[in-house]
């Protein structure tokens, strides 16, 4: 039987806990802290220790995709239609999906807002949100 210091083999441990094991476990113990230690080293030597964007905007260019003109256009429509779609529902069907879904705010914060049950706040959104399906 072997001692060992549980905290040397688990982070969680922050104080030292001696127990003792078999020669087996102790050494299947140390061989995983030795497989993680060299695991360790070999994604240092042949992970490369630099970034691309060396304060000349090279990887941020790289990620960036730049719309078409075509692609502003339909985008532009989109949101024109969207925006005719909202303004065709009632104004509180209208302002209560706009503060739920455009702003992100809860639906009980928007039930507490104008005074009513929550349910009543999620049904407007629902019939809204159908209305809008069936204009847009």
């Amino acid at each position: 039987m072997t001692t060992i210091n549980l905290k040397d083999f688990y982070y969680w441990y922050t104080q030292d806990q001696f127990i003792e094991v078999t020669e087996e476990v102790a050494e299947a113990l140390r061989a995983s802290v030795r497989y993680e230690a060299a695991y360790q080293r070999r994604l240092t030597r042949h992970k490369a220790q630099y970034s691309l964007d060396c304060e000349d905007g090279i990887e941020y260019s790289a990620c960036l995709h730049e719309p078409t003109p075509q692609e502003l256009l339909e985008r532009m429509e989109l949101f024109v239609r969207l925006w005719n779609a909202l303004n065709s529902l009632p104004e509180i069907q209208g302002c209560r999906i706009d503060a739920h879904i455009i702003l992100g705010i809860s639906i009980k914060e928007i039930a507490e807002a104008d005074g009513v049950h929550e349910e009543s706040v999620r049904q407007s959104i629902k019939r809204g949100l159908e209305r809008m399906k069936k204009t847009f």
